[in-house]
């Protein structure tokens, strides 16, 4: 079987997952692992799926025929998985939205080793105070020789320079990754 990474961009319309779901499983496929959101009025996902090795070719074929129908697809082939080592971390941040939250607290995070396994952003009204509230929701993975007073330690600066509330707690349930 091959495993097959899908990225795909497109105008919102009903019926898009219905279709490539549709391709996937014609060709003998299995979808694994997906996330797809509306983003600004643009349908936008990443698919994980695995296809039988001979029917790759005329999978790919099929799929850049969505182009044909709105749909920008991007296929790559998975490198093997390989389980990361590490120590699972969970990170929040809130605060009124304002640029270079993302790049700063992302750099930060670089800078100490840590990967980034999962990122969820959103922008939302801020309840009774008005304005835009920016939410960063992430899943982290730290090398265990990573300091993590000296990483904590530079979230708190950013946190005090772009006055957001950051939030970084060992995972409560790493198994599921």
């Amino acid at each position: 079987m091959a495993t097959l990474v899908l990225t795909l961009t497109g105008a919102d319309r009903a019926g898009l997952v219905s279709e490539l779901s549709t391709d996937v499983a014609a060709h003998g496929g299995s979808w694994l692992t997906s996330r797809m959101a509306r983003l600004a009025g643009t349908f936008a996902g990443v698919v994980l799926v695995e296809i039988p090795d001979d029917r790759v070719e005329a999978f790919s074929t099929v799929i850049d025929g969505l182009s044909d129908r709105g749909v920008e697809v991007v296929i790559r082939r998975a490198a093997p998985a390989t389980q990361l080592a590490g120590i699972p971390l969970q990170l929040n941040v809130i605060g009124h939205d304002r640029p270079g939250i993302v790049h700063q607290v992302s750099a930060a995070l670089a800078a100490h080793g840590a990967s980034i396994e999962e990122l969820e952003t959103q922008t939302r009204e801020a309840p009774m105070a008005g304005g835009v509230l920016f939410e960063v929701k992430a899943n982290l993975l730290a090398p265990a020789d990573m300091d993590h007073d000296a990483l904590r330690q530079a979230l708190e600066a950013i946190a005090d320079e772009l006055m957001v509330e950051i939030d970084l707690s060992e995972a409560e349930d790493s198994s599921s990754r």
